[in-house]
């Protein structure tokens, strides 16, 4: 997925302590869809059942589960035994103090994260990058970047990811003369956008449905969603924008105050198991966050990025968006989705 240069250095030389067999109960904070689907296939059924670990997956929002974390900090036992966050959500929950550490000698697969994605309070599972998706039948000239979702003549065909509203808020940003740390120039963008009838979904499987149906035909969207959707047969195609894609690692953390940390940490050691990550890679389309989990060439050549567009991540200011994640999504959901 990210090049191998600046990504896939050599793996962290960690002693290994083989944890004792867990058994029981784990509770799994998590996304419903296909990423609960794929957690079942590739980690819970193949990894953690023949362990005697019993996997309940709690469904919901990222921000059901921000919400969760803070209202129980203070508690002695928690709700949730694993929490699964994008990278920008978890940071921001971390400045609670509300995550163990990651005892990475307990993880037999731990010294095998690519190094410039090893954190202190969470492991990272699946990597993308947002790109703008397209049906090529009905937009044959390829747009340039993010900027074309303003352009009049797709009027009322423009999807808009609601689950994802800080990487669409900071691709408006950046595509209107603002910065990964500047998020302000995409208020007056989105407000302009809201007037061009753009079509938001609440879940990326209504948003594949919409274009299936051709009633919308271009998005910005995680490049991984796009090759998922080409696999089940949906004619699409995509372009890194010139502005420059916008990476995401999805993460997974242990509350302080988990009831089952063994088996939660059992958990995080299957998530990045190799078999589990090509499985991910293979029907998700995400790239692994282990150096011992090889790509095919021709799976790399559709889930990864050159060189020249890596160059031009736009890479998250983590300190910044925490403090302005709330207000983004207070400007979402009472100005633009009003």
């Amino acid at each position: 997925m990210i090049a191998r240069r600046t990504m896939m250095g050599a793996a962290l030389a960690a002693p290994f302590i083989r944890p004792a067999r867990a058994a029981g109960p784990v509770i799994v904070s998590t996304w419903g869809g296909d990423y609960g689907d794929l957690l079942t296939r590739n980690v819970e059924k193949p990894l953690l059942v023949p362990q005697g670990i019993e996997v309940t997956q709690d469904l919901g929002s990222q921000d059901t589960r921000k919400t969760k974390l803070t209202a129980e900090r203070a508690g002695r036992r928690g709700s949730m035994d694993v929490v699964h966050l994008g990278d920008a959500d978890m940071y921001q929950m971390n400045l609670l103090n509300v995550f163990e550490p990651v005892p990475f000698d307990r993880l037999k697969n731990g010294g095998n994260i690519i190094p410039s994605l090893r954190k202190p309070y969470c492991i990272p599972h699946i990597v993308s990058a947002q790109v703008i998706i397209y049906n090529p039948d009905k937009i044959t000239t390829p747009p340039k970047g993010f900027a074309d979702l303003w352009d009049p003549k797709y009027q009322g065909r423009v999807a808009i990811p609601d689950l994802n509203y800080t990487a669409v808020t900071m691709g408006a940003a950046i595509a209107h003369g603002g910065s990964m740390s500047n998020w302000l120039p995409a208020k007056k963008a989105l407000l302009d956008l809201k007037k061009l009838d753009p079509k938001l979904f609440p879940s990326h499987e209504q948003l594949v449905q919409a274009m299936k149906a051709e009633d919308v035909w271009i998005a910005p969207m995680w490049l991984a969603r796009e090759f998922m959707w080409k696999k089940s047969g949906i004619k699409l195609a995509h372009i890194v924008p010139e502005e420059g894609a916008i990476p995401v690692i999805f993460e997974a953390a242990v509350p302080k105050n988990a009831q089952n940390k063994d088996n939660a940490w059992a958990y995080l050691d299957a998530m990045l198991d190799p078999t589990a990550q090509l499985g991910f890679a293979d029907r998700m389309g995400y790239g692994p966050t282990v150096t011992n989990a090889s790509l095919t060439p021709e799976l790399a050549s559709q889930i990864s990025f050159t060189a020249a567009e890596q160059a031009k991540f736009r890479l998250p200011d983590y300190a910044t968006q925490a403090v302005a994640n709330p207000q983004i999504l207070e400007f979402w959901n009472k100005e633009f989705k009003a």
